[in-house]
């Protein structure tokens, strides 16, 4: 081997270990990235001989899709299961102590103690102020669904314009990566763009995923839609100014094409967006006609002589039976007529329809009624997703049950869908991730490399300084 030679190859270990150790270091610095995927510097040699270096980034396909599903779906139940935590705050949390059920026990228990001394006026004034605690626990939660509704859809108002501008960055980063790939040159940090963005895209909507010729991407929606190919598809959703339950949220739409909601407590929404369309339109109106008919059985129990008695409400009339009225919830109220008088429960006369017409102290007949009924089976609309023949003491009680088996099945499915989560997060990260202790055994490696050309380069030095030396 010439001296010549010699220092060629040592000046091309020199530079191959100067990429590898960049590379490396490279890794070290992006450690804590979770958008970053681990490079590995590769030796290869030419056609003649010379050694090359190619930089090669870790990826798994299988892996990485696996986790855009989970991220999806984990994205989807949290998203959800705030929405059912926010309406349990405002039915007084753990214990529900501000649910209509909890008031309506109260108000039947202070019903039948003044039943027991019907002549007592502070007992007449309790029930009455007990009627009105229950009809404003039932307009106060029809209030706040229908506020949870207003807040949601401005959510998704929020979430489209998000993916919209997510889209908008994606079709720049994908044309980045064709650009490169059909010139040869480095992929690397344009795919980790593109990755980044899939995975915010994906907490969005549930998506698959095609690469085509020149590394080129196209995005689908789970339900086939095209989401992205060449140009970003326009996302559109038109939000709605005040929600009452006679109101219908728009929909969400995707090309042209309406999203669909996720179904179920254990949501099959992909995204938040589904999971987003499921509380405003399936579950926060189901729990809303709960509340009407909760309302309508209280109208329907102490009317008088065929127009509303103790209770009523913004339309004044008793509504049909077993129907569903939209929005009597929000309007229910005392009759003023109770607060001015309270004995009028007991005697009657809120429509000049008298029972008690000697005016005895002891008169307890229509109080009696009054107790039995709300015992006693009558129809509800089966539509509320409840029991259509219950007492109304029973529908108050199953709509809580309802909702907290909603709640805690949806609380279960979220962890478990997080920990699923966690899992692919960390499967993949142990292929595309970095290890710090694989990248410093890797560095000592390339130490000995670079001492052994160095010292290569050394006894080059020390024979041209001898025949120097000796030319003299």
């Amino acid at each position: 081997m010439s001296l010549s030679s010699a220092i060629a190859i040592a000046q091309s270990a020199f530079s191959t270990t100067a990429q590898q150790t960049a590379t490396v270091s490279k890794n070290v610095a992006n450690a804590g990235n979770a958008d970053y995927s681990r490079r590995m510097a590769m030796l290869g040699t030419t056609a003649n001989g010379a050694q090359i270096v190619s930089i090669y980034r870790a990826q798994n396909e299988a892996l990485f899709k696996q986790n855009l599903a989970s991220i999806s779906q984990s994205s989807a139940q949290n998203s959800l299961l705030s929405g059912l935590e926010i309406l349990k705050s405002a039915l007084g949390g753990n214990d529900y102590e501000t649910a209509p059920s909890t008031y309506l026990s109260a108000f039947r228990n202070s019903l039948q103690t003044f039943a027991s001394t019907p002549g007592n006026s502070t007992l007449a004034a309790t029930v009455v102020a007990d009627a009105t605690d229950l009809a404003n626990s039932i307009s106060n939660t029809a209030a706040a669904v229908q506020a949870l509704r207003l807040d949601t859809d401005k959510e998704i108002a929020e979430e489209v314009a998000n993916l919209n501008a997510l889209l908008a960055q994606f079709e720049t980063a994908n044309n980045a990566v064709k650009a490169a790939t059909a010139a040869g040159a480095d992929t690397t940090a344009a795919l980790d763009e593109r990755d980044k963005l899939l995975k915010q895209i994906s907490e969005l909507v549930g998506i698959s995923t095609v690469t085509r010729a020149n590394n080129d991407t196209v995005i689908y929606t789970t339900g086939g839609t095209v989401l992205f190919e060449t140009l970003a598809r326009q996302v559109s959703f038109t939000p709605t100014s005040a929600f009452d339950a006679n109101t219908t949220g728009n929909a969400i739409f995707v090309d042209g094409v309406p999203t669909a909601a996720g179904s179920g407590a254990d949501t099959t929404a992909q995204g938040k967006l589904a999971s987003l369309l499921q509380m405003r339109d399936d579950i926060a109106p189901s729990f809303q006609s709960q509340l009407d008919e909760m309302a309508r059985g209280l109208v329907d129990l102490f009317q008088e002589g065929g127009s509303p008695g103790l209770f009523t409400w913004a339309d004044g009339t008793v509504p049909p039976a077993g129907m569903i009225e939209a929005g009597i919830a929000s309007s229910l109220t005392v009759n003023p007529l109770a607060k001015s008088n309270p004995f009028l429960l007991r005697d009657g006369g809120f429509n000049a329809v008298i029972s008690n017409v000697d005016g005895a102290s002891g008169y307890t007949e229509l109080l009696d009624g009054y107790i039995a009924a709300m015992d006693t089976d009558m129809a509800f609309d089966a539509a509320t997703g409840l029991d259509g023949t219950s007492s109304i003491m029973e529908l108050a009680a199953a709509s809580i049950g309802w909702f907290e088996q909603i709640r805690s099945a949806a609380s279960t499915a979220d962890e478990n869908k997080t920990a699923l989560l966690a899992r692919t997060e960390e499967a993949l990260g142990k292929v595309t991730g970095v290890s710090i202790d694989e990248e410093m055994s890797l560095l000592l490696d390339l130490e000995q490399s670079y001492k052994a050309s160095a010292k290569l380069l050394s006894t080059v030095d020390a024979m041209m300084a001898a025949l120097l030396e000796a030319v003299r």
